[in-house]
């Protein structure tokens, strides 16, 4: 799989699917990105008299598909995003949303975080990747309004969802859970990826990511107390609270083991040289199908993994 040709605006204005089906009051839909988006699930909340978006993928071209795949299925009005965490897929079409009208919240540590996530990920995809222009990457606003700790916001038909800032890191810096009151069911972005493999990039901070597995799968186990529905994840499966749970976290100590041994028998000079670090990433890649020869989305390993290795080579 060529990053290059997977990441061209071309491609990804070409190519998209959405899922879920048509909206009713008090439902929670799902608009899917191609690989071109990275398979990323954008979900939405219509309870009948408001549409509430749930992230807003990583380029204009889906966001403005994502927007068209809402209005086909619902006749409510859209008038707000929320953003999990700070990733690209999550805040990028943020302009196109703000442009119509719709308003948008983040944690004020996800607010905060946003501006050196996008500058670090420009200079990927522009100047490494070199997947777009300075001209043809995302360009970057801010959300409208913030919140610390925990939020509830009452919709237009008197139901509420509650956004609650997780006490640990996740796949991100920061990381917001977004519960549907009515019930229980938790979006969550990006932090699970049910039967899927994860993105281990980590977080970006201080121009460099950083991750940490441990406090993720702190993380993770913060929702057992959240919410006694379904778990909505940012790719993958949709499953129970106990059943993401217990993926979730089992996934990432084996990752774990998986990286740690393989950077200890590898040549610290390749892993650390760009050039040469792409065929061991592809050799990680392979080993974490074997080990999960049900997950989905194995790309992820191949393009996130780096991060992980990185932080167990310096």
């Amino acid at each position: 799989m060529n990053l290059r040709s997977i990441l061209t605006a071309a491609a990804i204005a070409s190519i998209f699917a959405s899922t879920g089906g048509t909206a009713v009051a008090g439902a929670l839909g799902t608009y899917t990105s191609s690989v071109d988006g990275f398979d990323t699930h954008t979900y939405y909340y219509d309870d009948g008299k408001e549409v509430t978006i749930i992230d807003t993928q990583f380029v204009p071209q889906l966001t403005q598909a994502m927007v068209d795949a809402i209005r086909q299925k619902s006749k409510s009005p859209i008038t707000r995003v929320i953003v999990t965490h700070p990733n690209p897929d999550k805040f990028n079409g943020l302009p196109l949303l703000h442009r119509m009208g719709v308003q948008s919240i983040a944690s004020e540590a996800t607010a905060t975080a946003m501006p050196g996530v996008h500058a670090y990920k420009k200079y990927f995809f522009v100047n490494i990747a070199k997947a777009f222009t300075d001209q043809t990457y995302p360009s970057f606003e801010p959300v409208k309004s913030t919140f610390r700790g925990r939020t509830t916001i009452k919709l237009k038909s008197g139901e509420t969802l509650t956004l609650i800032e997780l006490k640990n890191p996740g796949v991100a810096t920061t990381q917001t859970v977004v519960r549907i009151d009515r019930t229980g069911n938790l979006v969550v972005g990006d932090l699970v990826h049910y039967q899927a493999h994860a993105w281990l990039e980590g977080g970006i901070a201080n121009g460099a990511p950083q991750p940490d597995l441990a406090k993720w799968r702190a993380a993770v186990r913060e929702l057992e107390s959240l919410g006694k529905g379904k778990v909505y994840g940012g790719r993958g499966q949709v499953g129970s609270v106990a059943d993401v749970v217990a993926y979730q976290t089992d996934y990432l100590a084996k990752a774990e083991g998986i990286v740690g041994t393989y950077v200890s028998a590898a040549p610290k000079s390749e892993l650390a040289d760009p050039a040469k670090a792409q065929s061991h990433y592809q050799a990680l890649q392979k080993l974490f199908e074997q080990q999960f020869p049900n997950a989905g989305l194995s790309y992820l390993i191949g393009y996130g993994v780096y991060g992980l290795v990185n932080s167990k080579i310096n």
